[in-house]
């Protein structure tokens, strides 16, 4: 009589839509005229719709990336200006403290923290480091 722990013995691992057919190849070794979605990106490229065509994999597996064919990868679109205005006004509502209305170079806490440092535990900020609202001048 056979037990459920023999059973599982006899089962394969199989993928049904893996034919074979897709190559997977090393780091640096794959070869000419194919390029991952960063590589197009720096060269100006974006995949435009294809499907990627081989694997990259690396670090004994636990790394992969995919691979498209450059011939086909179509030029990066340029956003509108109406689009660069709509992203400008997105990251200002990251950027802003709502306490100060300072205007940040990077990304403030506001979910945990609900404003800048300096409006929130008095860390004084670097005056590099953001932009004042229209209208206000540093107090002395």
């Amino acid at each position: 009589m056979s037990t459920p722990a023999d059973k599982s013995e006899d089962l394969v691992d199989v993928d049904p839509y893996d034919d074979g057919s897709f190559p997977q190849f090393r780091f640096r070794q794959a070869p000419k005229g194919l390029a991952t979605r960063r590589q197009l990106r720096a060269m100006g490229l974006s995949p435009g719709g294809q499907e990627p065509v081989a694997q990259l994999v690396w670090r004994r597996g636990a790394r992969m990336a995919w691979l498209y064919r450059v011939d086909l990868a179509r030029p990066k679109r340029i956003p509108t200006l109406a689009q660069k205005r709509a992203l400008d006004r997105a990251m200002a509502a990251r950027q802003t403290c709502p306490a100060c209305r300072r205007r940040y170079q990077h990304v403030l806490p506001l979910r945990t923290l609900g404003s800048c440092l300096e409006c929130y535990d008095g860390t004084p900020a670097d005056p590099t480091t953001y932009t004042l609202p229209p209208g206000h001048t540093l107090a002395a």
